[in-house]
């Protein structure tokens, strides 16, 4: 594997944007390839067949366009499919997501944790395993965010709806106590402004995306795949839905000018 080759990040919508930010800030000299699985969001409320088809499609098609890492921005994905997506590619460096537990157990000063989450993640094995390692000496209160995804696919980062939505799900984390409150979505830190606005200062929140990003140069520093300084090219997206909703949001969601394709795999 060249090093020059570019890293594949795929996630079911934009959400996985909030990662490639990561990404990008940490490997400036990487060339990165995304896929907005749009046609098939959100993933956290189907099954984990389904997922692993999809996560399997997509990882096929970006091996096939030269990525030299796969990294999954889906906490969703992660748990259905990353064992599956190693096993098929023990040789590829596969980073996955999973939701802030360890980190948010040891900074909350009340010991109330609060989890925003898809269905699928909060009803995944992975997930009840990581309560089992870091959250026994913890309370963690879980709100699955049923729409909330589609929501940010559309851009409605501050609308009415989506502050109603929010309101209903953090004011029980709150008379609760919860004073950390985990964003186990890759979609939800876009949300973060709005947030900020609706919770007392107090609040802390807690997403994985950095982590990610260090895991990534973690593995690539030790395959030797780093890419040389100034080899980055243009980050290329590829999307299964809407491609022009997506061209209409992304400026909204990325920095960077790029020209959305469709995605022929699946």
């Amino acid at each position: 594997m060249k090093c020059d080759a570019p890293v594949g990040v795929f996630d079911s919508g934009v959400g996985g944007l909030s990662v490639l930010a990561e990404i990008r800030a940490r490997l400036p000299d990487e060339s990165l390839l995304y896929v907005a699985d749009s046609g098939h969001v959100p993933y956290g409320e189907k099954s984990a067949e389904y997922i692993r088809a999809r996560s399997l499609a997509i990882s096929d098609f970006l091996v096939g366009q030269g990525a030299k890492a796969l990294v999954l921005a889906c906490n969703t994905a992660t748990a259905a499919a990353a064992a599956e997506l190693r096993a098929h590619y023990p040789d590829l460096p596969i980073v996955g997501m999973e939701p802030a537990v360890k980190p948010a157990a040891a900074m909350t000063r009340t010991g109330v944790v609060g989890v925003l989450a898809t269905t699928g993640t909060l009803k995944s094995a992975r997930f009840a395993a990581l309560l089992d390692r870091f959250a026994s000496d913890v309370r963690v209160i879980t709100q699955p965010c049923p729409g909330l995804v589609e929501r940010i696919e559309e851009g409605d980062l501050d609308g009415s709806e989506t502050r109603r939505m929010l309101q209903q799900w953090i004011d029980p984390l709150l008379a609760e106590g919860c004073d950390t409150l985990i964003l186990g979505c890759t979609h939800y830190p876009f949300l973060k402004p709005l947030l900020r606005q609706m919770l007392p200062a107090e609040i802390s929140l807690v997403d994985t995306g950095a982590a990610v990003a260090r895991q990534l140069q973690a593995l690539l520093d030790g395959r030797d795949l780093r890419a040389p300084a100034g080899s980055s090219r243009p980050t290329r997206l590829w999307c299964s839905g809407d491609v022009d909703r997506l061209q209409r949001v992304l400026p909204i969601l990325w920095q960077e000018p790029v020209d959305v394709q469709v995605l022929s795999a699946g």
